[in-house]
């Protein structure tokens, strides 16, 4: 496909998520249901592309609800039940936009967006003039924000107390975005004291850029440096992400964030096959966890989480059960929906350490190996042969280890050090991952390897 990406439709808003494209894909997904919830981020440009995606719906014979701004989470939440369309572009700078389609609270998996993809490019008609759809407002962010409120309380250990976070004080960058209409109002509602920062709505993001990583995060960790909170949290522009940091101001491994939440779903599930589904980027911190709470993990391509449920509930037998899915930053609490969520993630990590003493107790039993990330220069036209050429070479350069070739090539070794190398859907590179305690002899190692790949195919 060329117009979805591995998170829907995204780009500047100038040459590619434009109100001409918007009203094209409401006008083809107009025509896979009767009745689609509509919502935008902050960002400047979001008015105008609802706007269009309503007209496109409408003429192709849905009705819509208009919910205004929301996070996308609490769009998803919105969805259930019938279809929802988001006006993201997530944590892009403030000139991008983008769109992601729902379905019953779940993000649209390949086969409806390659649907979706082809009426846009194909036979894209309106409907006869008197089956066009209608639309209306309607508030629904009060009801997510109590949802997520609801299902904290139940997350910790023995009764679930009214306040979970009485005594907590948590501090959260909200970035100027939809954070900010929602997390702290949630942990509040637990019983914390908290702290917001850049919680006001801005598209411009004026406080910090939009993505939240160590870099963008510099003042928020000076911040939490005086040691005066138990935790700090951080979202991206719609408020799907979440980078948890340490009282001090260290930010958190995001793997080890994901095993902390895998284990605990792994604990508290009386299935007899609980499955965390993870991507292949994944840390083995991760299997570790969960292996050692009774469970095992199964991994799906990267940006198809929904997908990889799909498929192991499909696979599974009567006793199996997907207690938690993640990718790094990204989390989906299956048990309370579909959809990918930031938010209710900041409520139950939030209630995780409070209900275990300390952020340092959750963290303790989690083997936290140095990890690291390097991209290999390689033109889009010598990916597949390079990627081929990998899957016999690195295999040979790492005997020891367990092979796995369905997203990438994957090499797991004895000691739990692991390396996986991808080539990226985006950009001219092959992604490398490695982590273990000589990361950097690894990466070396490897390295070399797909180099040569590389230059055997340009």
């Amino acid at each position: 496909m060329t117009l979805f990406g591995t998170a829907g439709i995204r780009g500047p808003v100038a040459e590619r998520v434009t109100p001409e494209l918007a009203m094209a894909v409401g006008r083809a997904a107009g025509h896979d249901g009767d009745l689609f919830v509509v919502g935008r981020d902050g960002r400047d440009t979001g008015p105008a592309l609802a706007a269009a995606m309503e007209a496109g719906l409408e003429s192709a014979g849905a009705s819509v609800v208009r919910v205004g701004q929301l996070p996308t989470p609490a769009l998803a939440f919105a969805s259930q039940g019938r279809r929802g369309v988001m006006l993201t572009a997530s944590h892009n700078p403030p000139e991008d936009n983008g769109i992601k389609l729902f379905d019953d609270g779940v993000e649209y998996a390949r086969d409806a967006e390659e649907r979706i993809e082809a009426r846009v490019d194909g036979e894209n008609d309106t409907v006869p003039w008197d089956e066009w759809g209608d639309g209306h407002t309607a508030a629904v962010l009060d009801d997510y924000c109590d949802a997520v409120v609801a299902y904290a309380r139940g997350t910790g250990d023995g009764d679930a107390p009214e306040e979970p976070l009485a005594g907590q004080r948590i501090a959260v960058d909200c970035g100027n975005g939809m954070g900010s209409l929602a997390t702290p109002q949630v942990l509040r509602a637990l019983g914390a004291e908290v702290v917001a920062v850049n919680a006001n709505v801005d598209g411009r993001f004026p406080g910090r850029p939009s993505k939240p990583t160590p870099e963008t995060l510099t003042e928020f960790l000076t911040l939490l440096a005086d040691g005066s909170f138990d935790i700090g949290i951080a979202h991206d522009g719609d408020a799907d992400r979440i980078v948890v940091a340490t009282g001090d101001g260290e930010v958190v491994h995001e793997d080890t964030v994901l095993a902390m939440l895998a284990g605990h779903y792994t604990e508290l599930s009386d299935a007899g096959d609980p499955v965390v589904v993870t991507t292949p980027n994944a840390s083995a911190r991760i299997d570790e966890r969960v292996e050692a709470a009774g469970g095992r993990v199964e991994r799906v391509r990267l940006g198809a989480l929904h997908e990889g449920i799909a498929r192991e509930r499909e696979a599974g037998g009567a006793d199996t059960t997907v207690v938690f899915a993640a990718e790094p930053w990204k989390h989906i609490h299956t048990a309370f929906g579909g959809w990918i969520d930031g938010v209710t993630s900041a409520a139950v990590v939030s209630t995780l350490v409070a209900d275990a003493g300390g952020l340092a107790a959750l963290r303790e039993p989690i083997a936290e190996r140095p990890y690291r990330k390097v991209s290999v220069d390689c033109p889009d036209v010598a990916k597949a042969g390079a990627m081929e050429r990998l899957g016999t070479s690195l295999p040979e350069a790492f005997p020891e280890g367990d092979v796995d070739t369905d997203y990438g090539v994957r090499i797991d070794l004895p000691d739990g050090s692991w390396v996986l190398v991808r080539p990226s859907g985006t950009e001219p590179y092959v992604r490398l991952y490695a982590e273990s305690d000589d990361v950097d002899a690894l990466v070396d190692e490897a390295t070399d390897v797909v180099e040569r790949a590389v230059a055997a195919e340009s």
